[in-house]
């Protein structure tokens, strides 16, 4: 078998009745993706407007609710045209480059959650030193780290898949993820060990962190009155449901994604739709409705256009 990745061609067979009701699939998935880009946009489009927006906080946002962009233009634009084809494959390169920029954004919300808990929690906790530490050489620091951090840890990865062995050109999934390891005759040991080491790096280590920052915040909140408390809850529960929202996502991923028996054909597809559809949504609808400063200005624009 050749195993040139650049000539190779795995075939996708996680997709159910494609044939049937590829028209309907298209016309969904193209109005989910056309949705995800302007609700996304619109929220980071107001953030770099607005002079008032341009504080650490919001920041993150943006780049939170830009990398949901990354995300979905990663995954949505070959759905699409798997569903007008009447074979869905994909070369093997092109696989491990889809799997390359996964699993690197994935890295990259962990590591943006962490560094918005970061900066609620000196906010909140350290509020006379907020601004000697929440500089704009930090918030630059984080975001670099956020995004090249994972990068690196992907990058090992990749290359060690891409010169794997292939036994198996058939993937059972939609999707370019961790079932591209089952394509390869022997995992090598490394890049299980590699794989372990990124995943907790990249997902379990930020979430650790993430939970103990909120951990503390609450608890001095709780020590404070009312009006403090308030204003606590209402900058970080936001984040704490995108942080739920994404773990669910995590835990498909890492776990039911490897599991080769236990699931029908239909219950992965079902599932990974929801994963792709739910998650890039919720985020904008998160921020926009609970985030005062950001809803107030996408009332001004619904009220101008309704003028």
């Amino acid at each position: 078998m050749d195993n040139e990745f650049n000539i190779t061609y795995i075939t996708m067979a996680g997709y159910v009745e494609i044939n049937t009701y590829r028209y309907l699939y298209f016309s969904i998935m193209l109005i989910v993706y056309v949705l995800i880009i302007c609700c996304n946009s619109i929220i980071v489009y107001l953030i770099y407007i607005h002079k008032s927006l341009h504080e650490p906080m919001y920041i993150f946002i943006a780049a939170l609710l830009f990398n949901c962009v990354l995300y979905s233009t990663n995954v949505y634009p070959k759905l699409l045209i798997d569903f007008l084809s009447e074979k869905q494959i994909v070369s093997y390169s092109a696989c491990i480059f889809q799997f390359f920029m996964f699993y690197t954004l994935g890295g990259s919300e962990f590591m943006l959650l962490a560094a918005m808990a970061f900066d609620r929690y000196v906010s909140i906790c350290k509020p006379l030193g907020y601004p000697n530490i929440m500089t704009k050489t930090t918030v630059n620091i984080f975001l670099v780290l956020a995004w090249l951090f994972p990068a690196c840890h992907i990058t090992v990865t990749s290359i060690q898949s891409a010169k794997a062995k292939l036994c198996n050109l058939t993937l059972k999934g939609i999707i370019c993820n961790n079932a591209v390891f089952t394509l390869q005759c022997v995992r090598p040991k490394s890049l299980t060990v590699f794989g372990l080491i990124s995943l907790f790096d990249l997902a379990i280590l930020p979430m650790l962190f993430t939970i103990f920052t909120y951990t503390k915040i609450f608890i001095v909140s709780y020590q404070k009155c009312k009006t403090f408390r308030k204003k606590a809850v209402e900058t970080c529960i936001p984040h704490l449901l995108v942080l739920i929202s994404y773990f669910c996502l995590m835990a498909y991923d890492v776990i039911i994604a490897r599991v080769e028996s236990g699931f029908s054909q239909t219950v992965r597809f079902i599932m990974t739709l929801q994963v792709l559809l739910y998650h890039p949504l919720l985020n904008p609808f998160i921020y926009g409705l609970k985030m005062k400063e950001i809803s107030k200005y996408l009332k001004l624009i619904f009220l101008t256009e309704t003028k």
